[in-house]
């Protein structure tokens, strides 16, 4: 076992999914403590608007969104050369960006859905499209923003809910099919988790409503389709350059053709979270997960 550290965690922070983050952190600190570390509890404001405190050997970023997930409080731990778990702050910023992230995996080969972007709630209807769409905010995470479009009159005013949150808003074709995530956790692929959300779809109630969504894991697909999904998985988080740990969701069409939807640096951590769904079984408890996060960031700063 290694020596115990001293933690500070992150959590909370500016962002929209600040509610989330705090949870996530709360959970994170708990199992730190548990596992004999000393652990410290900080809610950045902002850039600069944080001093961690005395004797921090490394950070568990438990933030979410915009600052925590964007590459910016990363950039500021790079600075102080304080090792923090996690992605570095131009992976966090690529994946960060709905868009720049598909470039990356359409470069590399990646499958991703059919897209077009928009910054003016006035934008027509585009030529050659048809419904059902997706509308997702460029930059935010957790189903912020996110509205589904079934015909062409209800655009505008979704478009223009959506701009709300983030002033670029990505259409893609929306995928029927299976919901998945694929865990990464240094370096390899976790097994399958498939969403089935009891009622509608996968949005932020469903998310962080305790029973509102079933999840099976690993997921029920021939070891053929389990590994094109962690391969789509594996090539999207190699595709920005991710270190130590991500979540890539991935929607598998009916004829086993996964479609890579995005890639999050920071995945949340809480009771209902999907990345300690993955590694418990792969083997590892919440509190061994949690620990090899810590001990990956450890491991680069030495």
């Amino acid at each position: 076992m290694p020596s115990k550290l001293t933690i500070t965690v992150m959590l909370g922070g500016p962002s929209a999914e600040r509610e989330v983050s705090l949870r996530t952190g709360a959970a994170v600190a708990a199992a730190l403590r548990a596992n004999g570390n000393t652990v410290h509890e900080l809610d950045p404001q902002g850039p600069g608007q944080w001093t961690l405190p005395a004797g921090t050997e490394v950070v568990f970023l438990a933030l979410h969104g915009t600052y925590g997930e964007d590459g910016t409080v990363q950039r500021e731990l790079d600075a102080i050369k304080m090792p923090y778990t996690g992605c570095d702050p131009e992976a966090s910023r690529l994946a960060f960006d709905k868009v720049l992230t598909k470039k990356k995996c359409v470069a590399q080969g990646v499958p991703t859905a059919k897209s077009v972007t928009f910054n003016s709630a006035l934008a027509p209807w585009p030529d050659g499209w048809e419904t059902p769409v997706v509308l997702k905010p460029v930059r935010q995470g957790s189903s912020v923003g996110l509205q589904f479009v079934d015909s062409p009159a209800e655009f505008s005013s979704k478009l223009a809910e959506s701009l709300k949150f983030d002033s670029e808003v990505l259409m893609e074709e929306r995928i029927f099919g299976r919901e998945t995530t694929v865990g990464i956790l240094a370096g390899r692929a976790l097994p399958v988790v498939e969403v089935r959300p009891k009622q509608g779809t996968y949005d932020y109630q469903n998310k962080y409503t305790a029973g509102a969504t079933e999840y099976f894991c690993p997921a029920e697909f021939d070891a053929a389709t389990t590994a094109r999904i962690q391969d789509a998985a594996r090539g999207a988080f190699n595709a920005i350059g991710g270190r130590d740990y991500a979540r890539v969701d991935v929607m598998v069409r009916a004829n086993g053709d996964p479609v890579v939807l995005e890639v999050n640096t920071l995945p949340g951590m809480t009771a209902t979270s999907l990345l300690p769904k993955a590694a418990a079984a792969a083997g590892l408890s919440y509190n061994q997960l949690c620990q090899m996060m810590v001990d990956l960031a450890r491991q680069r700063s030495n």
